[in-house]
């Protein structure tokens, strides 16, 4: 397992910005799948961007167009970046990742998970 620490998450109103920060600070493997999930009360986790080392990435429904997941490889930083916000998108953000293998999954077989971060926006 890798540690990973969220931050940058906060309250904004509907159609603002914030850029969410995932450090992996002992992350030194070649192949690896990264991605980011999110919570709300209520609900269950949903996978929402993905990044791998074939340089896939994806996104779900639901943020793609306003969501852009990227990373330093020299800072060992996973980002997202969320534009044009929205009140549905308030919920506990989490990055994970899986270092077995490039291919990304929805919910299984991430084997280190943050601590998350909480988003709120408001109308």
């Amino acid at each position: 397992q890798v540690p990973l620490v969220e931050s940058g998450g906060g309250s904004v109103q509907a159609g603002g910005s914030l850029r969410l920060s995932c450090e992996a600070s002992e992350f030194t493997y070649s192949t690896y799948c990264m991605a980011w999930f999110r919570q709300a009360p209520g609900q269950a986790r949903e996978r929402i961007a993905t990044l791998n080392t074939r340089g896939g990435i994806t996104y779900s429904a639901s943020v793609k167009g306003r969501f852009t997941i990227s990373e330093d490889n020299a800072k060992h930083i996973l980002y997202l970046q969320m534009d044009n916000l929205k009140p549905e998108d308030t919920a506990m953000y989490y990055c994970a990742a899986r270092t077995d293998s490039w291919y990304c999954p929805e919910l299984e077989r991430y084997y280190s998970w943050g601590e998350g971060t909480q988003v709120t926006v408001s109308s």
